[in-house]
């Protein structure tokens, strides 16, 4: 059987990886107009900013791949012929399939808005996106990014780290408030600006202005201020990588590519997995289309299985994601709505720094715990996700919170400050039991900190 992987990124990659393991008879080929191998995407921003070069992002030897027996090409797929079981690339060449799994990623979202097609105009999404900023970097003297999401942060952290000032445009009243619960948003905001980033709140992009050359010289704010710049940086969120299946009618799609519980599109023998899918039925709580690294690698090793014959339903587990805004780390772990809910109630704890917090969720009705929220602090996801998988009452996550710190052992401990805050709110006398030893933790977690989703197997050569 021949598998073919359109794109390397960490969805595709993962599902090469599991056939491998799973298999030594199929035939995988991973195809990628993007780069030759594989990359964390994710650390693209440190090449820019001199703390690691392009190589240090390749997290396997070349020799990797034929070792592995996974065929890697370089090359743009126009259309796909699923009748045939054919993908036609830009050259003319063709390739045959029996399996096909779409795995495109994102590409950056652009609103009409006038001059957006100019030079010195872009996304940071893709490898060509980081080599088009290298280029244009002499040019630039100032810049504004438009949006406020996880990549805005970035673009802005990179071009501050040479030196060009920057204008970061937010249309809402505080950072990711749309992700972040407002304190966290506030938290952000404040960081960014201490940063001597000039961070515009309310503020939306109306037009690119060129300077004369075809490329961008200024930009006009929703309200009508004019502010000179060479470069504008486009960050307001991402939309699944799909141009190319325009026109197809056998691969069903909507915002994304639509598949089933098992990641199966509408056309025989095709999938599609990470930021391109769009799960016909996500599960309560959980959106159709997630972007993020995680789930796109949950989804390489799922789709995997079923694959070879053994089908294995996609379960995203318990929500978590991690991210850095410059100085100030953020994990997530299962129910944190920016706005909240009815019926779930929420401590929350913030240093007297302004950068540092946390956030325990949980229902009212029974304390169930639902949801953390940090900043600045590091937890354990094995033991916070166990607390919220068993719906454990909060009075016994707060009594044992030490054991899910992962901070270094020199780092300040903040576990009693936040129990004392409860039992101020309550009326309690809660303590809070020392268990914070790597020894407590495997106990906890019975020695076991992954569940495999089927067989596990050793991991590839």
């Amino acid at each position: 059987m021949h598998v073919a992987i359109l794109g390397n990124g960490i969805a595709g990659i993962t599902a090469a990886r599991w056939l491998r393991k799973l298999s030594d008879d199929v035939r995988i080929t991973v195809i990628s107009a993007e780069s030759d191998y594989f990359f964390s995407r994710t650390a693209l921003m440190y090449v820019y900013m001199g703390h690691q070069r392009w190589e240090d992002l390749m997290p396997y030897e070349p020799f990797f791949w034929p070792k592995n027996r996974i065929d890697l090409r370089r090359g743009y797929v126009e259309a796909v012929d699923t009748d045939a079981h054919t993908l036609h690339f830009s050259g003319g060449d063709t390739l045959a399939y029996d399996k096909l799994v779409l795995a495109t990623g994102s590409a950056w979202n652009t609103f009409d808005w006038p001059g957006q097609d100019l030079k010195r105009v872009g996304g940071m999404v893709s490898a060509q996106d980081l080599e088009y900023l290298e280029e244009i970097t002499p040019e630039i003297q100032s810049a504004v990014i438009v949006g406020g999401g996880l990549i805005g942060i970035e673009l802005a952290e990179m071009l501050h780290s040479r030196h060009i000032p920057v204008k970061l445009l937010v249309r809402e009243g505080s950072y990711w408030s749309n992700a972040l619960p407002p304190e966290e948003s506030q938290m952000v905001s404040r960081h960014i600006a201490r940063q001597g980033i000039d961070l515009r709140h309310d503020t939306e992009l109306q037009e690119i202005h060129d300077d004369g050359t075809g490329a961008a010289g200024a930009i006009t704010t929703k309200a009508g201020e004019r502010i000179e710049c060479q470069y504008v940086g486009l960050t307001a969120g991402v939309h699944p990588n799909i141009a190319f299946l325009h026109g197809n009618e056998t691969v069903e799609t909507g915002k994304g590519i639509l598949v089933d519980e098992y990641l199966q599109t509408s056309a025989p023998d095709v999938y599609a997995i990470g930021d391109c899918a769009e799960l016909r039925h996500p599960r309560p709580g959980r959106k159709a289309i997630e972007a993020v690294w995680y789930t796109g690698r949950m989804m390489g090793e799922t789709v995997a299985y079923t694959l070879l014959g053994r089908p294995v339903k996609y379960d995203p587990g318990i929500w978590f994601n991690s991210a850095k805004f410059i100085d100030i780390e953020y994990q997530v772990y299962g129910e944190v709505p920016a706005h909240g809910r009815d019926g779930l109630e929420t401590l929350y704890w913030e240093h007297p720094d302004g950068e540092k917090s946390v956030r325990i969720n949980y229902e009212a009705s029974d304390g169930s715990v639902r949801g953390f929220n940090l900043m600045g602090i590091r937890y354990r996801q094995e033991v916070c996700e166990k607390w919220i998988a068993h719906g454990t009452p909060v009075e016994e996550v707060l009594q044992n919170l030490g054991m899910a710190n992962f901070d270094p052992e020199l780092y300040a401990e903040y576990e009693s400050d936040i129990v004392a805050l409860y039992n101020q709110r309550t009326g309690r006398n809660l303590q809070l039991k020392r268990k914070r030893g790597l020894d407590a933790v495997l106990r906890f977690l019975n020695f076991k900190t992954r569940t495999p989703r089927a067989i596990s197997h050793p991991d590839a050569q």
